[in-house]
C-alpha cells in the first residue's frame, strides 16, 4: 500500500466548503471538496501540540510533546517559537524511519522553511527530501531591497511599526520574480510532489509526505484569486498581527480575500496532484490522507493570529480526509475525537506495520468509516503553557498550573460568548485533572513559570482548578 500525507500550514476548517464556510463567506475549494466526497471526513479532529513544529514533531513520530519535558530548546541561528520548538529527539523514531526501514520509498517535499533551519532534522528517514526555500523570513535572497512604494503597497501606513516593516522587506525580496501560478510557493511545492509521484511509480511501495507552508501569512496571492473574494481599489494587507489592534473594515475585507484567495489557490494546485495521482492510476493503490496543523483567527473576536489561550475553533480545529484506494469510508463522516498522534499510528496500520508502544497514537479508521466506538473520550491540545482539553460537551482553557480558566458549553447556541466556570467548578476539575493525566510526567518548571508570567485571559474565572 502507497501512501501520501498533504499537510497545509494555518488552513482554516471551516474555509473547506466540505466543512462551511468562515464569518466572511464562502471561500471556493473544488478539489477538496471533491476529495472530501472520495473520503471519511473526520469531524472533530485536533492538533496534539501546536504551533508549527510541535504539531510535525507530535504527526511525525506519533509521540505526544505536550508537556515540553523535551522542549526547552535555545537553538542558534533560529528564535524561540515556543515550548517544544525544535528538532525531533534523537530516541524518537520517525514515520519515516519506521517506513523506509519496511522498505519503502520515502520523499518528502516542504516549502516549511523551519523544519530546515539550522539544528531541525525533520527529513530524518526520507530517502529523498527537497526544501523548496523563500517562504516568509527564509534568507534566501539578500537583495535589492524593495523600494518603499512596493513596501506601502503591502504594509499600509496604519499597520507599519518597526517589526512589521523589517518582516515585509523579508518576505518581499523572497517573492521577485514569482509572475506566473506556477512560480507561487504553493503551486510549485504541489507540482514538485506530483513530479516525485511520476518518477517514483517503480517503487513497490512508497510514502511521500508533502508539506505545503501556505495558505500561511504572508499572503501573498496573485491578484485574479484576490479578486474572487474582494475587487475593490485599494492598499493590500497580507501579514498577521498578532493582536487585537483595531483594523479599518476595508482592510480587514482585504484580509481576509487574501487569505480566501491564497486558499483557492492552494485548492487549485492540490487539484493538480489529485489529478496527477488518478491519471498515473495511483488511486487504485494509495491511500490519500490531507490535514492541516491548524488553522488562523482574521478578524474572529476582533484578533488576527493564532494563539492557544484563549483557544478557539477556527485555530484549533482541523479537517482531515483520507481516501481509500477499495473506497472504504468515502462519502462518509465521523464525529470520532482523533488528533495528529493517531494520523501517525493509521499511517503505519495503512502500510500493514505494527504500532510501536511508544506511539501515543491509536488506529481509528476502520472503527471511525463504520461508526464504531470512540477511540478516547476527549483531547487535550497543548500551546506553551496552555492546554484545550474538549469533550462531547465542554471546552475547557486554561494555563498548565491550573490558573485563568475558561469553560465553554460546545452544546450552547454561541459557546465562546460565556465563561461557566465559577457554575461548573466539578467539570473544570474533571477536564484538568485529564489534561495532567495526558501529560503522563510532571510538568517541567520552565513551563510553569510561563504560567505564572503570562496574563490572564480576559473574562477568565479567578478559581484554580488545581486542587
Amino acid at each position: 500500500m502507497n501512501i501520501v500525507l498533504v499537510v497545509f500550514d494555518s488552513l482554516r476548517k471551516d474555509c473547506i466548503g466540505t466543512y462551511g464556510q468562515p464569518p466572511w463567506g464562502q471561500v471556493h475549494t473544488p478539489h477538496l471538496d471533491a476529495l472530501a466526497a472520495e473520503s471519511l471526513v473526520m469531524d472533530r479532529a485536533y492538533p496534539e501540540s501546536l504551533p508549527t513544529l510541535p504539531t510535525r514533531r507530535a504527526l511525525y513520530t506519533g509521540q505526544r510533546v505536550y508537556p515540553f519535558d523535551k522542549g526547552d530548546f535555545r537553538l542558534k541561528g533560529d528564535f524561540v517559537g515556543a515550548p517544544g520548538w525544535g528538532p525531533i529527539p534523537e530516541d524518537q523514531d520517525t514515520l519515516a524511519e519506521i517506513l523506509q526501514q519496511a522498505g519503502f520509498r520515502t520523499g518528502l517535499i516542504a516549502d516549511v522553511y523551519h523544519m530546515f533551519k539550522p539544528s531541525k532534522n525533520y527529513w530524518r528517514g526520507f530517502d529523498q527530501w527537497t526544501f523548496l526555500r523563500g517562504q516568509e523570513k527564509d534568507p534566501s535572497r539578500a537583495g535589492p531591497e524593495p523600494s518603499d512604494e512596493m513596501i506601502r503597497h503591502y504594509l499600509p501606513e496604519e499597520l507599519e511599526n518597526e517589526k512589521r516593516r523589517a518582516f515585509i522587506k523579508v518576505a518581499l525580496k523572497n517573492m521577485y520574480g514569482r509572475d506566473r501560478d506556477e512560480d507561487y510557493f504553493n503551486a510549485r511545492v504541489l507540482i514538485k510532489a506530483a513530479d516525485w509521484l511520476a518518477e517514483n511509480r517503480d517503487a513497490d511501495n512508497f510514502f511521500l509526505c508533502v508539506e505545503s507552508f501556505d495558505p500561511h501569512e504572508p499572503w501573498f496571492v496573485p491578484e485574479h484569486y484576490r479578486r474572487m473574494y474582494d475587487d475593490t481599489a485599494g492598499p493590500e494587507q497580507v501579514i498577521s498581527g498578532y493582536s487585537a489592534d483595531a483594523m479599518s473594515a476595508p482592510l480587514l475585507r482585504r484580509t481576509q480575500a487574501n487569505y480566501s484567495g491564497l486558499v483557492t489557490m492552494c485548492d487549485r494546485w492540490f487539484g493538480h496532484l489529485y489529478e496527477t495521482m488518478r491519471v498515473l492510476g495511483l488511486l487504485q493503490n494509495t491511500v490519500l490522507i490531507v490535514t492541516t496543523d491548524h488553522g488562523h483567527s482574521i478578524g474572529d473576536g476582533g484578533y488576527i493570529g493564532k494563539r492557544g489561550y484563549p483557544s478557539a475553533p477556527e485555530v484549533v480545529d482541523v479537517p482531515v480526509f483520507i481516501r481509500h484506494p477499495d473506497g472504504v469510508g468515502a462519502g462518509r463522516r465521523s464525529n470520532m475525537f482523533i488528533q495528529h498522534t493517531d494520523i501517525s499510528a493509521q499511517v503505519l496500520e495503512f502500510a500493514d506495520l505494527p504500532v510501536p508502544n511508544e506511539m501515543d497514537g491509536r488506529v481509528f479508521f476502520d472503527a471511525a468509516a463504520g461508526n464504531g466506538k470512540q477511540i478516547r473520550d476527549h483531547v487535550t491540545v497543548a500551546w506553551g503553557p496552555n492546554v484545550t482539553v474538549i469533550d462531547d460537551k465542554w471546552w475547557l482553557n486554561c494555563k498548565v498550573d491550573g490558573s485563568g480558566v475558561l469553560l465553554r458549553d460546545l452544546s450552547s447556541a454561541n459557546p465562546f460568548e460565556q465563561n461557566l466556570a465559577d457554575q461548573h467548578r466539578d467539570v473544570v476539575r474533571k477536564l484538568y485533572k485529564a489534561a495532567l493525566a495526558d501529560a503522563k510526567t510532571d510538568l517541567p518548571d520552565f513551563l510553569l513559570e510561563m504560567a505564572r508570567n503570562q496574563d490572564d485571559a480576559p473574562g477568565c474565572s479567578d478559581l484554580a482548578a488545581r486542587e
